[in-house]
């Protein structure tokens, strides 16, 4: 195991597109909740804001990147035949699965625990200037707030899943335009089409489990009888899809040719 770990980790370090990936994603993730911050107003004491929320709004451009990051991990190496190359040299097929997994997953929560960390500050800074004061009922964003700070770490977890999915779809399908087109549809076009759901119950119960609306559910801290799911529930969600995905990934992998 631990040569494979080092063999993907030196993969990972010395090919530039992870880096350029990584970058986007905090940037992305920083600027969308800039953007919505400086977008949303709460005029009046009452207003109903989620102010914790709107700040963190920019991890769902920042999904996207992770997302793609974590399917050329795979989807990249059976593109060009590198794969065989790498089963060959650790046949152990699991093993580098979990290689992979981690070797991804620990540099996204890095870099989602920084992008959140500003995303947290710049709502701190312009949102009040919207409105968002204490004579409107709010305190500045802080992580010292348990409601914050659940959102906040609960947000930077949801990077990590999002990116074991995208590692676990593009193991299963082993193409990279393919498995960025299934998980980018489950991340977005699932939460539009359950909208055209008729029944309200039916939606709601659908809701609970899409991935990412299920997710998202951890940002929430005002309004959470209204929510579909609970916060921690609904991250439970989506590790089980990721876990799903790598399970269904994990068993292909090593019934199938490379």
């Amino acid at each position: 195991m631990n040569h494979a770990l080092r063999a993907e980790w030196t993969k990972l370090r010395t090919v530039a597109g992870p880096g350029v990936l990584l970058l986007a994603a905090a940037v992305l993730t920083v600027a969308g909740s800039a953007a919505v911050a400086a977008a949303v107003s709460c005029p009046a004491a009452g207003c109903g804001g989620d102010a914790t929320r709107d700040s963190l709004t920019g991890v769902q451009l920042g999904q996207v990147v992770v997302a793609v990051l974590a399917v050329l991990t795979v989807g990249g190496e059976y593109g060009t035949g590198m794969i065989r190359t790498t089963l060959t040299a650790m046949p152990r097929r699991l093993g580098v699965l979990a290689a992979k997994a981690a070797t991804v997953t620990g540099p996204v929560l890095v870099v989602g625990a920084v992008s959140v960390l500003g995303s947290v500050l710049v709502g701190r800074l312009i949102l009040p200037g919207r409105g968002f004061t204490a004579a409107h009922g709010y305190r500045p964003l802080s992580l010292t707030d348990t409601a914050t700070l659940r959102a906040a770490g609960g947000s930077v977890l949801y990077l990590g899943l999002i990116a074991l999915l995208g590692l676990g779809i593009a193991t299963l399908v082993r193409d990279s335009a393919a498995a960025i087109g299934v998980v980018l549809g489950l991340l977005y076009l699932l939460p539009v089409l359950l909208q055209a759901v008729g029944d309200p119950d039916w939606q709601r119960r659908l809701a609970q489990l899409a991935p990412s609306t299920a997710g998202l559910a951890i940002q929430s801290t005002t309004g959470l009888d209204g929510l579909p799911i609970g916060p921690w529930a609904g991250l439970g969600v989506l590790a089980a899809w990721a876990a799903g995905a790598l399970l269904a990934g994990g068993l292909f992998l090593r019934l199938r040719d490379a």
